[in-house]
């Protein structure tokens, strides 16, 4: 169970784990090692912070974050499953699907021979969500901290029937300007604009930024990367058993209408998103297991 005391109990160590209650109702793990540091919330399993040593956070959470049961946090690293977007048929259901917002339940810790340390999720299924996903199927989350940040998302049908699955990890990485950034990996790949009403364009080049940007790129390769002279520093990202990546940027109205980014909060991050969405969703047969995994790194510049 996920309560402060029962987690201490289990899990808790000096040397590279402890608990806290940081909201009523809002538990969150903290995970120390000699390379990096994180947090991760139970709920949604959402990776809050992630610093490698003498940098600056990698993973973005707005200051005005709001921890709250069943309310998704702004930033950090959401999970999308098991759609992404809207729901296909179903207009009243969350877009992008509950995981972000149901209780993870901590599995496992272990800290691994090379002092990297490996957390392991599995979601606790209340009746709403079973509700929206009638599909027999069990998942599994791991999160890696150590020099670099590996997560992986596996999907299991346990079911009789094949079903579909959308997926994202909705991260948000901190970057000192969006007006000067920019992400490269992503050139001649098509994508759907939906800031240009579902356009479907090809990218010239790397991705820059003036304004709301809301693209999912189809059929990518899995490796891309985010070049950002502010912070002088490159974030690699890494994926696979993803056939698409989202890139996401509110810029100043849309951000002002969420209510919870911060005064100019929406300068200081970029999402590039690990996705299995629109035209590339995974069709899961019967006994069949699929893994989207990620991995982020930052290489520091002079």
């Amino acid at each position: 169970m996920n309560t402060l005391e029962n987690l201490q109990r289990r899990f808790a160590s000096a040397d590279f784990l402890s608990f806290s209650a940081i909201a009523p109702g809002f538990i969150a793990v903290q995970v120390r090692t000699d390379f990096s540091a994180a947090t991760i919330a139970l709920q949604g399993a959402h990776i809050m912070t992630w610093q490698p040593n003498g940098q600056e956070p990698v993973i973005w959470l707005s200051p005005q974050a709001k921890f709250a049961p069943g309310k998704s946090i702004r930033g950090g690293v959401p999970l999308c499953w098991p759609w992404f977007g809207a729901h296909a048929t179903e207009a009243a259901y969350p877009g992008h699907g509950f995981a972000r917002t149901i209780a993870w339940e901590l599995m496992d810790a272990l800290k691994l021979p090379d002092g990297r340390v490996r957390l392991s999720f599995e979601p606790v299924m209340n009746n709403a969500a079973r509700a929206q996903w009638p599909h027999a199927s069990t998942v599994h989350y791991n999160i890696t901290v150590g020099q670099e940040l590996d997560v992986a998302l596996s999907t299991t049908n346990t079911d009789t029937t094949p079903f579909q699955l959308g997926q994202a990890l909705h991260t948000y990485f901190e970057i000192g300007d969006i007006r000067q950034a920019s992400v490269v990996g992503l050139a001649g790949c098509d994508f759907i604009d939906k800031v240009a009403g579902g356009a479907r364009l090809q990218q010239d080049g790397a991705i820059n930024f003036s304004g709301e940007t809301d693209r999912v790129y189809l059929g990518t390769t899995g490796c891309c990367e985010i070049r950002d002279p502010v912070l002088q520093r490159t974030i690699l990202i890494t994926s696979t058993g993803s056939r698409s990546t989202v890139v996401w940027t509110p810029w100043t109205e849309k951000a002002e209408k969420m209510g919870d980014f911060g005064p100019d909060g929406y300068l200081k991050m970029v999402c590039v998103e690990t996705a299995n969405a629109v035209d590339d969703v995974i069709t899961l047969a019967p006994g069949e297991t699929h893994c989207m995994a990620a991995q982020y790194r930052a290489i520091k510049h002079g």
